[in-house]
Formats: C-alpha cells, structure tokens, sequence
C-alpha cells in the first residue's frame, strides 16, 4: 500500500473535523414548536414585604392532608405572612418552618387560584428558585377546575415542576389521570450537570395545546406527552387551575432528616399565562 501524501493525510482529519463539529452542532440545536402566545394572566408579586398575596388572584389551602388533599406530608398550611407573603424584592416567598403548629411539627404555605382563574390549553410558566434540603417539597402544578366535582385523578393534575430536596439538581415534570397517577404517573426528570436549581431562578413551564403537554426548563424541551403516552383516559381538555406551594415529607421524597436546615424558601418571581392567539 502506497503512504498518503502529507496533504492528502491533513485534508482528510480536515474533514472528519469538520463533520464532527457540524453533528455536534445539530444535535444541540433544538427546533422547538413555532406557536404565537398571548399574555392572558399574570402577578409578579409586587408589594411591600410581609403583605399577602392578591386575594383577587389567590386564595389559601389551609391545614393538613386530612383535608382530603396531600401525600402523607408532615407540615400544617397557613395563611400567615411567615409562611406566605411577599418578599419586598418583586417576589412571592413561600417558607416551610420547623415548628409546633396545630398538632404538626412543620408549616408551611400553598395557595391556588382555584374559582378565581383557570384555562384550558395555553402556556404556563414561573420563574422560581426552589428552596433544597432532604424532605423538602416544592411544586407548581395544576389540577383540573372539575376536581370537586370528580375527585382526583379523574381531574387531571400537571406537574410542571417538582423537586426532591435532597436532589437539588434534578425536576421532575409530570401527569396524573385515571389509571396512571402517584407513582404510576407519566414523568421525566430533567437534571443539571453542573448547576444545582436552588441556587438560582429558573424559568418553568408547559405548552398545552388539545393534543400534547410540552415541558420546557429554561425554554428548553425536555418532555412531550401526548394521548398515546399515557395508558389511561386522556383528560386535559378542561380548564385547570395554578397552584404553588412547599410540601414538607411525604410519600413521594420521604422525612427531613438532620441534614434538613430550616427555615427553607420557595420564591416566585411571577407567573404568567398565555393563550395561543389568533
């Protein structure tokens, strides 16, 4: 076999060079849907700190899971300004705390806009920095407006974002409905290498449109569920409602533990709802 000239041998790594990086390059490059969206609803938490939330556009869980709501959780909701209020910055401070409180060691705030606002399909987003510690639950979500009327999982429920405390680095997003709820529901986790999500905002949300739910974190697609995902009866064709709130315990991350520092803070910069325009 003759040797390739000098040339030859360089214009050849040239090449392959070249058609590596290009690859690369279009397996980061995400084509996302093209969908135009209309701001429909919003609060971006302005005020002067300890105030309560806009009661136009928020109303309090109150209590415990024996309410007929909750996961086995540990903390007792309030509505008192050291568990939900504003923070004086532009933001909604949601704070779970160590303390004796009605019969529960924890409390904490959840507050839903429940008969006040809900839609169905459109794009919701927060922009949140989660608070961490095993034990530690924060969530934004939404459940379906008929909940009342035909319980839970028949309403639907949209986890757009979730976190194990004790896993800082990793979401989840998820979706429960009749024949795939708690820990059969439709989930993905979408992690950080190098980044943990309490120590900075991150922007959380979902596309929803008659036929697909699309999670995103930081405008980034990371899971898309549609009516062939799931093995039960699709239920997202109905107006849902938000919800925020920090869950202390329970049977999806398990008890805090000595390494649980509190008090822990779930802040929320605003969050937004849009429609898909015309």
């Amino acid at each position: 076999m003759k040797k390739a000239s000098k040339k030859k041998v360089l214009a050849a790594i040239c090449s392959f060079l070249i058609l590596m990086l290009t690859g690369c390059q279009k397996e980061n490059v995400q084509t996302l849907p093209k969908r135009n969206w209309q701001l429909v609803w919003s609060d971006d938490f302005t005020g002067s700190a300890g105030v309560s939330p806009d009661t136009t556009k928020w109303k309090f869980d109150l209590g415990t899971g024996d309410n007929g709501w909750g996961n086995a959780e540990l903390e007792y909701y309030t509505s008192r300004p050291t568990n939900v209020s504003l923070d004086g910055n532009g933001n909604l401070a949601i704070t779970a705390q160590s303390e004796y409180y009605s019969g529960s060691a924890f409390t904490s705030g959840r507050i839903n806009t429940m008969g006040l606002f809900s839609q169905p399909y459109g794009r919701f987003e927060a922009r949140i920095k989660v608070p961490y510690g095993p034990g530690i639950w924060p969530a934004f979500w939404l459940l379906g407006a008929n909940e009342n009327s035909v319980g839970w999982p028949q309403c639907g429920e949209i986890d757009i974002m979730e976190l194990r405390g004790q896993n800082p680095n990793i979401i989840n997003g998820s979706v429960h409905g009749p024949g795939y709820s708690g820990a059969a529901a439709i989930t993905q986790s979408y992690g950080l290498v190098n980044g943990r999500f309490d120590t900075d905002f991150h922007l959380y949300a979902v596309e929803w449109g008659t036929n697909y739910i699309d999670f995103f974190v930081d405008n980034f697609l990371y899971e898309e569920i549609t009516p062939a995902s799931v093995p039960g009866t699709w239920v997202f064709n109905q107006p849902f409602f938000i919800l925020l709130n920090v869950a202390v315990g329970g049977n999806y991350l398990g008890f805090p533990t000595s390494q649980t520092p509190f008090p822990q803070t779930m802040l929320v910069d605003y969050v937004k709802v849009y429609k898909q325009a015309d």
